[in-house]
């Protein structure tokens, strides 16, 4: 499908990885890497041999969230540099396409898992939150790090990491953008199971799933769906997010986040309007 999102078929019949692949930049994401985590998604989803999806990264790390070039476009008054038209447009269902790369795991027929080593930082935590299930190295390191760039997390994690976490941990993360170990992630109930080889650990649960009945499995994925968050839900937090990003990004304290950090330097925030 493409060198930045590989598709592996394992050994044991049914079960597929999907792996980041921009280790040199620490598998973030790009523009190009966003439509082809989509389309990988796609395909995957018609697939009625599927029995399971392993999530990965390639290199030392899962994902380290927005590709720098793209917080520079938005310094530039460029948008979000992921499609032309704004966030608000559902292209992809009820998603953008940024959202879509979360989500699809979520809408994936069956059981994902995502395996997080290194860091899992921004789109790359909610690309690791789509999955049902997240096995990780008790030193990996996570973080709702949109706050950091004077952003909101948008890829569906207002959706995704509500489900995990208690109301007033949520708030926490998302306005401080902290980092956590992956042992503090399991200890909050972001992280499924803590080990010391995550990737492997992920197959071997795959595998163990793809043995079960196909039908039960694909039955319970879409019950499970909707008991914790109902489609309609999920689609009206969908459109927030992308409509509350769209009024942030290119504003005056949001580009001044973008400078200060590549500045290294304190940040000097205007008053917002009341």
């Amino acid at each position: 499908m493409s060198e930045t999102v590989q598709v592996i078929r394992t050994e044991w019949e049914g079960v597929v990885e999907v792996r980041l692949n921009r280790p040199d930049k620490m598998n973030a994401l790009d523009t190009g890497m966003f439509t082809n985590l989509a389309n990988v998604g796609e395909e995957l989803k018609k697939d009625p041999t599927l029995r399971a999806v392993v999530i990965s990264g390639e290199g030392r790390c899962f994902c380290a969230g927005l590709d720098m070039g793209n917080f520079s476009k938005m310094a530039e008054g460029g948008g979000a540099g992921v499609g032309g038209n704004g966030l608000e447009p559902r292209t992809h269902g009820d998603s953008n396409l940024a959202q879509y790369v979360a989500m699809v795991w979520r809408e994936m027929p069956v059981p994902v898992i995502a395996a997080v080593h290194g860091v899992c930082f921004g789109g790359g935590l909610q690309v690791a939150l789509g999955a049902d299930i997240r096995f990780a190295t008790p030193d990996s390191q996570w973080a709702v790090m949109e706050i950091k760039w004077g952003l909101v997390p948008d890829m569906g994690g207002m959706v995704l990491l509500n489900e995990l976490v208690r109301p007033d941990v949520f708030r926490e993360l998302c306005y401080t953008g902290r980092v956590l170990t992956g042992q503090e992630a399991w200890e909050l109930g972001m992280a499924t199971h803590i080990g010391g080889n995550p990737r492997e650990e992920a197959l071997a649960m795959a595998q163990t799933i793809a043995g079960k009945s196909p039908d039960a499995i694909r039955a319970m994925k879409r019950m499970l769906n909707n008991a914790i968050t109902p489609q309609e839900h999920a689609a009206r937090i969908l459109l927030e997010e992308s409509r509350e990003q769209d009024r942030i990004i290119g504003s005056a304290n949001q580009v001044e986040a973008i400078y200060a950090n590549l500045e290294k330097r304190a940040p000097k925030f205007a008053d917002p309007e009341v």
